[in-house]
C-alpha cells in the first residue's frame, strides 16, 4: 500500500463533504440519527443504566451535554459520551453493519453530540457529514477484518469510527487528526469476553471507546503526537485485534459509495444474529405454529449464529444473556407473540412458560465458511405428532436488501420513546430530522425535541 492507510482515512474523514453525498446516503445518515436517538432515549430503562450515571455523576459535575430521555441531566462531556454510548448500545437496539459485523452509531452518535456541545455550533449539514465519514472509517476497519472475532468491534474499530467523525465535524488539522487517530490505539479496548459470558460489561466496552475517543482528539490538540502507523504497524491494530487482515480491498470501496447505505435497522431489541430467527418463528405461527404442539425447534445456521445467540437459555438470566439467546428469544415470541423492550424485566426473563418452551429450543452450526455471514439458515419445528414445519431464511428484516418501511421505522422509534415514559415527543422528533440537514445549530435542534438537555 503506497499510503499508510491511517493517513487514507483521516484524509478522507476530513475532505468528505455533504455536497458529495448521495442523496442515498444523505437519507441513510438522518435516518440512522433519528433511529439512534430513539433507541438511545429507550436505554434509559435498560440494565443497569441508573447505576452507570451515577456512577459517572461521581466523575466530577459539569454541564456541557446532555443525557438522552433525561431531560434535566447534563455532565461533563466526555461522562456524557460515556452514558450516551452505553444507553444507546445496553438495549441491543442500534444499528448495525452485518457484514463488518459492527455497530456503527452507538460510539458515533455519543462522541459526536459530545463534540457538539463542548465547542463552537455545527450545522446539521456538517453533523450528517461526519456520521456518514465516522461511519465510513469504523466500518473499513470491519469489513477490512473477515476473520472470526477476537475483540468487539463495535468499541474497537468504533474509536477509529469517532475520531474521524470529530475530525470532519470539527475540519480538524490533518495531523492533529493523525495524532489522534493514532492515539486511539492507545486507548482501545473490548474483548469478545463479555459477549460469550453476556455480561454488562458489553455497552461499557462501547461507553469506553466513545470517551476515549474525546480523549484521543484532545491530547491530539493539546500537542502531544499520536503513532502514525496505528493500523498495521507490528503492534498496531490490525496484527494485535484481528485475525487476518485485507485492508487495501475495504479501503478500495470508499471510491464506490458510503458505507452508511448498507447499515440495517434492528427491528428487535435483541442480538442481531437472533432477527432470523426470531422472524422465521413468526412465519412458522402465521402457518399455525404453537408452543403447546413443538416438541422442538432447531434454527440450522451459518456458525457465526450459533457462536452469537446458540447459548441455552437458564433461569436468573442477565438482560445481557438473554438479548443474546435465541432459545429465550424464540421461545418468548411463542408464548406471547412477539418480542419488545419489556420482555428483559426481571419478571419476564424468569417466566417458567417461557423458560419452559426455551428448552425445547437451540441453534445448530451449519457448514457455512463465511465468518461473517447471518444467511442462510433454516428454522425446523418438529411437532408431538412427528411433522415437520421448516422456514427459510435468506435475508434479515432491516437489512438493506429488506428494509424496514417508513412506518415501521416510525413504529420502532414512538415504541423507544414510549417505553422512557416519552412518546409525546415523537412527531416534534421525527420533523426535526426530516430538516435536519437544514437546521444551522445541529444540537439546539436535537436539544429542542426535549430528548436530550
Amino acid at each position: 500500500m503506497a499510503q499508510n492507510p491511517a493517513e487514507r482515512l483521516v484524509d478522507h474523514a476530513l475532505n468528505l463533504r455533504w455536497a458529495d453525498v448521495p442523496q442515498a446516503a444523505r437519507d441513510r445518515a438522518a435516518t440512522f440519527l433519528h433511529d439512534s436517538l430513539a433507541v438511545g432515549v429507550s436505554g434509559v430503562g435498560g440494565a443497569h443504566a441508573d447505576a452507570l450515571l451515577a456512577m459517572a455523576q461521581g466523575w466530577g459535575q459539569g454541564n456541557d451535554c446532555g443525557v438522552l430521555g433525561r431531560p434535566d441531566v447534563r455532565l461533563p462531556a466526555a461522562s456524557a459520551a460515556f452514558v450516551n454510548a452505553y444507553q444507546i448500545h445496553g438495549q441491543e437496539y442500534d444499528c448495525v453493519h452485518e457484514p463488518a459485523v459492527l455497530h456503527p452509531m452507538a460510539t458515533l452518535l455519543a462522541a459526536l453530540l459530545a463534540e457538539a456541545s463542548r465547542g463552537e455550533p455545527v450545522s446539521g449539514e456538517r453533523f450528517l457529514t461526519a456520521i456518514v465519514a465516522g461511519v465510513d472509517v469504523a466500518v473499513t476497519l470491519g469489513l477490512a477484518a473477515p476473520g472470526p472475532l477476537k475483540f468487539f468491534r463495535p468499541a474497537t474499530a468504533g474509536i477509529f469510527g469517532c475520531v474521524a467523525g470529530i475530525a470532519a465535524l470539527r475540519g480538524l488539522d490533518r495531523d492533529v487528526a493523525l495524532d489522534a487517530f493514532g492515539h486511539a490505539l492507545a486507548l482501545v479496548s473490548g474483548t469478545m469476553q463479555a459477549h460469550l459470558e453476556g455480561k454488562p460489561a458489553l455497552p461499557v466496552q462501547v461507553a469506553a471507546a466513545a470517551r476515549n475517543a474525546l480523549v484521543a482528539v484532545d491530547l491530539a490538540r493539546g500537542g502531544m503526537p499520536g503513532v502514525r502507523d496505528p493500523l498495521l504497524g507490528p503492534f498496531g491494530y490490525f496484527p494485535l485485534m484481528e485475525v487476518r487482515e485485507e485492508l487495501d480491498a475495504a479501503i478500495a470501496l470508499l471510491d464506490q459509495g458510503h458505507r452508511i447505505t448498507e447499515v440495517s435497522w434492528k427491528p428487535f431489541p435483541t442480538g442481531r444474529a437472533g432477527h432470523g430467527g426470531i422472524v422465521a418463528v413468526q412465519a412458522l405461527m402465521e402457518r399455525g405454529l404453537k408452543a403447546d404442539d413443538l416438541d422442538r425447534l432447531e434454527y440450522h445456521a451459518p456458525p457465526l449464529i450459533h457462536r452469537l445467540v446458540g447459548r441455552p437459555a437458564k433461569p436468573a438470566m442477565e438482560p445481557g444473556y438473554a438479548r443474546l439467546c435465541l432459545a429465550y428469544l424464540a421461545a418468548t415470541v411463542l408464548v406471547k407473540g412477539q418480542i419488545g423492550l419489556d420482555d428483559f424485566s426481571r419478571q419476564a426473563l424468569d417466566d417458567p412458560a417461557v423458560l419452559a418452551v426455551a428448552e425445547r429450543i437451540r441453534v445448530v452450526a451449519d457448514s457455512n465458511p463465511d465468518a461473517a455471514a447471518f444467511v442462510p439458515a433454516r428454522m425446523v419445528a418438529t411437532l408431538k405428532d412427528g411433522a415437520q414445519m421448516f422456514e427459510h431464511v435468506t435475508a434479515q428484516l432491516g437489512a438493506p436488501a429488506w428494509p424496514l418501511t417508513p412506518q415501521q421505522h416510525d413504529a420502532k422509534a414512538r415504541a423507544c420513546l414510549a417505553f422512557a415514559g416519552l412518546e409525546s415527543l415523537h412527531e416534534g422528533l421525527a420533523q426535526t430530522i426530516k430538516n435536519f440537514a437544514e437546521a444551522p445549530d445541529a444540537l439546539a435542534a436535537i436539544r429542542q425535541t426535549g430528548v436530550i438537555a
